[in-house]
């Protein structure tokens, strides 16, 4: 209990944030308590003068007075001076031990004068000891240590005094009641420094939950690195404060590669911890050069001082460090990255902006430099305006009055006719022209508006389908953001079901990495299509990372082997692959179509080989569906037969 007391007295075990807020009250208090102290010495100090000596009426008073001025001016000093934690309580117990001092000064001294004057002076020193005593309190209430023993100096000194002063009974009882008030008043004192210490310390733990929340609300829990949000936020401060000859800033946002198949081949406890690791290799490499985010997912971000070449070099490094084995449960896991950079000088643009400009060079590497890094230039620029003016007539575009198809033939092998048509999008532009497919159909998939693209153009198929020969299907082209949309699949079900042309005559194609985007959902609407009675056929076989065993586990029918396997330089080099695949579809049971046959050699080798049907430039080129008619009956479409 004493060792408490001790404790609470020395202020060894006073919160740090209790301490702040009673050294910041006291600096407003402290001076108003030296005033108090220093008026009160005036005034008993003249009522004393001439009955008592000059040096106890004049030069005492005089003396504590200037010791208060000298304080109150040091006080005022500390208002302009940021304070830690030793220095603060090192101030309160300096203030503690200095009002022990001053408050023995001043009732040595008014119980010296006591002796002095005649009733009215003593009545004055009475009401001296009370009024200061109060005063003291009151201007002491944020530290209780020093108003408790301020108090207990200055009363229990008077109160012995006027019980060992002969005929001094009113005395005395000025005393008691000055003792009892005072009392009273440090009981209160106490109980209203408990609620204020009560306030202080619940301030002071919702603001450190507010902190940690803050921190939360602006860190990835997987990763430990800031988030969307603070990455943002930080870059929108960062290009805030730039001015125009400040130092170039660039920004990049890196992609992994091959992440989602790790994923999904070892579970997403493993794809976390390779999320972790990765985003600790970036946090190490950027040390002291940058400041790096998760953004979500497999995409995070960075910013760093720096021109675009100094970005290039250093994300290179990254962009090899990423791609370096990562363990899991004894398993060595390989992925990439790719990233895109994007640097400002000066004070433009908006952080919104740049992020973009970083996401198209982000884009741009992983359809032409996976696994590096690129750097937004004047070329993407002139891309970006072009994309935004395609986005732009695509968001107003009369759709039944621009969009077109046109149909390119695929021929039976055995029978020489046409077995299949191959359904291919045409826009033209009131203001850009005709836009190749190539262009506007990505510019659809980033921007949303795919879903109504593929939606007419299936309907404008399947009524080119219903002025066909029964005999012939009809190929149409799924993408990944197709297949990964439900209501893009159901909007496809529903239309084919309204349209009366029989569902087998239908053939979905996707290509292998359409396939594998989110092979999940692929098969969900894979199968929904193929339960409906359509077919399902892989378009550029032999160009993506399709597993075999994939043939099995999806609803495919038909297999359409790549160009490159049959047209161009290493073609003839292939054909000993080109047979092998030609034999697999055949022990499969699968349909096997040749595209890009461009020369009657090719076609002979195809046909010797038992492909199924062919497609390309030397049967026919896309056409449209009007000329369809014309090439049926006309001496091209009887060239496979001739050649034969």
């Amino acid at each position: 209990m004493f060792l408490k007391a001790m404790q609470w007295l020395t202020l060894s075990s006073v919160d740090r944030e209790l301490a702040q807020k009673q050294f910041h009250d006291l600096r407003s208090q402290i001076p108003l308590l030296y005033t108090l102290l220093a008026v009160n010495a005036v005034a008993l100090g003249y009522t004393h003068y001439g009955v008592a000596p000059d040096w106890m009426s004049v030069w005492v008073p005089g003396a504590l007075v200037i010791v208060g001025v000298a304080r109150t001016i040091a006080w005022i000093r500390c208002k302009h001076v940021e304070h830690d934690q030793t220095v603060i309580i090192r101030h309160l117990r300096y203030t503690t031990v200095l009002g022990c001092l001053i408050s023995l000064a001043y009732i040595g001294w008014s119980l010296g004068l006591s002796n002095f004057g005649g009733p009215d002076e003593r009545a004055h020193v009475a009401t001296f000891v009370g009024i200061t005593v109060m005063g003291c309190i009151f201007c002491l209430s944020p530290l209780p240590q020093s108003a408790i023993l301020v108090a207990a100096l200055t009363t229990t000194p008077y109160l012995v005094f006027c019980l060992l002063t002969p005929g001094s009974g009113i005395y005395v009882a000025i005393a008691f009641n000055i003792v009892v008030v005072t009392l009273v008043v440090l009981r209160v004192l106490m109980n209203g420094f408990s609620a204020f210490a009560d306030l202080v310390l619940s301030r002071s733990e919702a603001a450190r939950l507010a902190r940690e929340v803050t921190v939360l609300a602006h860190t990835d829990m997987l990763t430990g690195l800031p988030n969307r949000r603070r990455f943002f936020t930080d870059l929108e401060r960062r290009i805030a404060g730039r001015g125009a000859n400040s130092e170039p800033l660039a920004v990049g946002v890196i992609d992994l590669d091959r992440f989602k198949a790790a994923n999904d081949t070892y579970g997403h406890v493993v794809g976390d911890q390779i999320l972790a690791e990765v985003g600790a290799r970036l946090a190490a490499e950027l040390e002291g050069r940058g400041s790096v985010a998760r953004l979500g997912g497999d995409e995070f971000a960075f910013v760093m001082d720096g021109d675009g070449e100094a970005a290039m070099a250093l994300m290179s490094g990254v962009c090899q460090r990423l791609a370096e084995p990562y363990m899991a449960d004894d398993i060595a896991i390989s992925i990439g990255a790719s990233c895109g950079i994007a640097t400002i000088e000066g004070a433009d643009p908006r952080s919104a902006t740049l992020y973009e400009r970083a996401d198209y060079a982000l884009y741009t590497s992983k359809s032409t430099r996976r696994g590096l890094p690129t750097l937004y230039s004047e070329t993407h620029e002139k891309a970006v305006r072009s994309e935004r003016a395609i986005e732009a007539a695509l968001q107003v575009a009369d759709l039944d009055a621009e969009l077109a198809i046109h149909l390119q033939p695929v021929v039976d092998t055995r029978t020489h006719g046409l077995s299949a048509v191959e359904v291919l999008a045409r826009w033209t532009s009131p203001t850009l022209g005709p836009v190749s497919p190539a262009v506007f159909v990505p510019v659809a998939e980033r921007t949303g508006i795919v879903h109504r693209l593929t939606v007419k153009l299936f309907e404008m198929a399947l009524a080119q389908a219903a002025q066909l020969p029964e005999a012939v299907s009809v190929c149409f082209n799924l993408s990944a953001h197709d297949l990964t949309s439900p209501a893009t699949i159901l909007s496809l079900v529903s239309a084919l079901r309204q349209s009366g042309v029989a569902p087998a005559r239908i053939v979905f194609e996707l290509t292998e990495t359409a396939m594998l985007r989110d092979f999940t959902a692929a098969r969900e609407s894979l199968g929904m299509l193929s339960a409906l009675g359509a077919q399902v056929a892989i378009d550029d076989f032999g160009t993506g990372h399709a597993s075999l065993s994939y043939l099995r586990e999806l609803p495919i029918h038909r297999v359409k082997i790549d160009r490159s396997f049959v047209s161009g330089d290493k073609a003839l080099a292939r054909r000993d692959l080109l047979g092998a695949v030609i034999a697999m579809c055949r022990s499969l049971d699968l349909q096997c179509v040749a595209e890009g046959v461009e020369t009657e050699e090719q076609m002979a080798f195809l046909r010797t080989a038992g492909c199924d049907a062919l497609q390309g430039y030397l049967i026919a080129r896309p056409m449209p569906p009007a000329a369809l008619d014309d090439w049926m009956n006309g001496p091209r479409a009887r060239l496979a037969a001739g050649a034969a």
